[in-house]
């Protein structure tokens, strides 16, 4: 049977169509609530579900909720009614009478409690009783009402209320869905560049030389400590000829995966120099100046605001002689000998700032027995004093207190406890012993 309020308002009598259907805690089953659709065009406050299993007195409760805007099914036969409710149902505020036939309400808001399914209920009941009041209340009632019910905006008020509580919390739960989702996805997308970032890192450390490198009495041996996966500092040597030996150092600026490709990119520029020499008679290679400017140049094609320090020598192991040029770099190159530690002079430009930069060459006979030492500037992060005069200062001091070889050196600056670092710590050790 189908009414219709001042031809606006739908309600509709559910018809019979098998047991009325309460989902059971535990057989796992999602179930939603089958409500016939609000027509085009028809305005609604909420959605209202009558339980009532006396016709006339549902009847007159439906003209009292449809006047008042809201859009209502109404159960009457409950034995029979194939109605369900579930976690993704429309409905708004169940109003039910206390003392059904047939069925508990008692057991059924349990059950709907069970399933987490939070749909408000308004209570009524035909006798002014403080006993069935609080019963009501202790099933989960939001509001209790005795019929007739007098005081109509009192009941329009009330089933505002649990309206508005109802759409708070399918807009809460709304709310935890597209924050789950975009929780999963940022890990997703946090997992892919941790993969990535780890290639790129096994990648990086490939592109290191091998640690140690022996050449007679001279013996070369490097570290890299990154700040993150990648590194954008960089250190390489290699022999070009029978008596030389090309080694430089660079920080790249910032960090990262930008950075380490800056750091690819002059891996490659040593590399293409290294072959032009061996196979087209090409000496670029042999020059400190002219490696930098090589350097500085490509870097700024490169185009994507990079720079970096760095530190570019060349070893005669025949003559024990030592051609370097600095651009930009600290803290300087430390020489270690029986004279005691020293900063080695250099000034120069960055590369990769400015296309005009200028370089100068350094030239010394290096000590028949010596340590030759450069970092990155990660290591005057790690340094005790705060100023960057005294951690040169302490970085000397610790050159001067007996190190022998590159591993007490390693211990005594604490590297070796160091697993991450506040930024990118490279290290090469140059090593002779007469």
């Amino acid at each position: 049977m189908k009414m219709h309020q001042n031809g606006s308002q739908n309600c509709e009598i559910l018809p019979k169509a098998g047991p009325f259907r309460l989902p059971d805690p535990g057989d796992g089953r999602s179930v939603t609530a089958h409500e016939p659709p609000i027509s085009p065009g028809m305005t609604s406050n909420g959605n209202v579900l009558i339980i009532d299993d006396q016709p006339e007195r549902a009847e007159a409760l439906v003209r009292l909720v449809a006047d008042a805007g809201f859009h209502t099914d109404v159960i009457t036969d409950v034995n029979n009614s194939q109605y369900s409710l579930g976690t993704d149902s429309d409905l708004d505020v169940i109003l039910c009478v206390l003392d059904l036939k047939g069925v508990s309400w008692g057991e059924a808001r349990r059950t709907l409690r069970e399933m987490d399914v939070q749909v408000p209920v308004i209570m009524f009941s035909d006798v002014a009783d403080a006993d069935r009041m609080m019963t009501a209340l202790r099933l989960g009632a939001s509001d209790f009402f005795v019929r007739p019910v007098e005081d109509r905006e009192a009941l329009k008020r009330s089933i505002e209320r649990c309206v508005r509580q109802r759409q708070m919390r399918r807009e809460l739960r709304e709310s935890r869905r597209r924050l789950e989702k975009a929780y999963t996805e940022l890990r997703g997308t946090v997992k892919v560049l941790e993969q990535d970032q780890q290639a790129g890192r096994q990648v990086q450390l490939r592109m290191l030389p091998a640690t140690p490198m022996v050449l007679g009495d001279y013996v070369f041996s490097h570290t890299v400590i990154p700040s993150l996966y990648l590194s954008g500092d960089f250190t390489d040597y290699f022999t070009v000829g029978d008596n030389f030996v090309i080694f430089f150092m660079a920080d790249v600026s910032g960090h990262g995966s930008s950075s380490a490709f800056a750091t690819v990119l002059l891996k490659n520029l040593f590399a293409r120099k290294r072959s032009d020499f061996l196979r087209r008679n090409d000496d670029t290679v042999l020059s400190p100046v002219a490696m930098l400017q090589r350097a500085n140049k490509e870097l700024m094609d490169l185009a994507v605001g990079k720079f970096a320090t760095m530190v570019v020598g060349l070893i005669d192991t025949q003559e024990n002689t030592l051609r370097y040029s600095i651009a930009g770099h600290l803290p300087q190159p430390v020489l270690v000998s029986r004279e005691g530690a020293r900063y080695l002079p250099g000034e120069g430009s960055a590369v990769g700032l400015m296309e005009r930069a200028n370089y100068e060459e350094q030239m010394i006979q290096l000590p028949e027995s010596f340590m030759l030492a450069l970092f990155s500037d990660g290591i005057l992060e790690i340094l005790p004093p705060k100023n960057l005069i005294e951690k040169e200062k302490y970085f000397l001091d610790v050159f001067e207190q007996s190190a022998e070889t590159p591993e007490e050196l390693v211990m005594r600056l604490g590297l070796d406890k160091v697993d991450t670092a506040p930024d990118d710590i490279a290290a090469l050790f140059i090593s002779k012993r007469g």
